[in-house]
């Protein structure tokens, strides 16, 4: 790539890493499924009124919506709000990219190569290792609710990839719409109007400006220029920055919310971007030879989005 595309590719995984710094900043301005139905509200309007509806049918969009936003996002948030740090958030997200291979075999048929096959076994080494370390400091509770979360985004990976949308952010736009209100009902069911109500009058600027950063920067810009990119170059030129967002992931939490991190932790983080990079390596014919795929998906990353291609993720955003 251009050196000023690959500093785009770089400052979007750095902005996606960041991302769970501030979402567990904005955790303590909100409950958790409020604070993501804020966060898809934002995302969505006024981008719906601005961006044309995409040309594919409404129920990719609506699975896309609920698996993306209510099955990765709002586990996501729950789970950090649980006790999982953000900066090992970051990471077992990654593993987003075995659940996306291993279902992509079961309902597309897309049998992995012997080499995709050793970055699954590698990636979940890394995930038995950040589990024991978790268990031996934190809630392992709050870990399986976001390794679910991974699982929900291998979902919609492949349900993107079933969608085959000819305008991604359009797309992406469109599904941020999708899980507002079911997860507005599942915050006033579980975590209460009064909790709710407390939380939007009591709102400051920390608080907003978490909204913001999560809806417009990670969302909005950073898959708006991951699209681009993705328009311009491979999917397996690109995809492999996204191993960059634990990363900067991890180091930001180390950083501004003074996360330890311990040598279990350090040798999870070095199994699972291993075992990541291997499940990424392009095994069709057409990939090796430098060509995109027939039908690109949205981008890869850790929505904020919310990954890796063949399937291609959605990203961490």
């Amino acid at each position: 790539m251009r050196p000023a595309h690959t500093g785009l590719a770089v400052l979007v995984a750095a902005l996606w890493g960041v991302n769970f710094v501030v979402i567990d900043i904005g955790l303590g301005h909100f409950p958790p499924l409020l604070f993501c139905a804020l966060r898809f509200l934002l995302a969505a309007f006024p981008a719906v009124l601005l961006a044309g509806r995409p040309r594919v049918p409404w129920r990719w969009i609506a699975g896309v919506g609920l698996a993306l936003g209510v099955g990765k996002f709002g586990l996501l948030f729950v789970g950090m709000n649980a006790g999982m740090p953000a900066g090992l958030s970051s990471l077992v997200l990654q593993v987003q990219s075995v659940f996306t291979a291993l279902l992509a075999f079961a309902f597309l048929g897309e049998r992995p190569g012997h080499v995709r096959v050793a970055g699954m076994a590698v990636a979940l080494m890394g995930i038995a290792v950040a589990a024991v370390d978790e268990g031996g400091s934190g809630p392992l509770g709050a870990f399986a609710l976001v390794l679910v979360a991974a699982a929900f985004w291998g979902v919609s990976n492949v349900l993107t990839r079933k969608a085959a949308p000819d305008a991604p952010f359009t797309f992406m736009v469109w599904s941020s719409a999708v899980p507002v209100l079911p997860l507005l009902a599942l915050s006033l069911l579980f975590e209460g109007p009064a909790r709710d109500a407390a939380a939007l009058t009591s709102l400051d600027l920390p608080g907003a400006a978490a909204i913001g950063y999560v809806a417009l920067v990670t969302t909005l810009f950073g898959f708006g220029v991951w699209s681009r990119l993705l328009r311009r170059y491979d999917a397996s030129t690109v995809a492999p920055y996204s191993l960059l967002v634990p990363v900067f992931g991890m180091s930001s939490a180390a950083l501004f919310l003074h996360e330890d991190v311990t040598p279990l932790r350090w040798c999870a983080a070095g199994l699972l971007v291993a075992g990541v990079a291997l499940t990424s390596v392009p095994t069709r014919r057409g990939e090796r030879r430098g060509r995109p795929p027939r039908h690109p998906a949205p981008g890869a990353a850790p929505h904020g989005a919310d990954v890796q291609p063949d399937p291609e993720p959605t990203p961490t955003r």
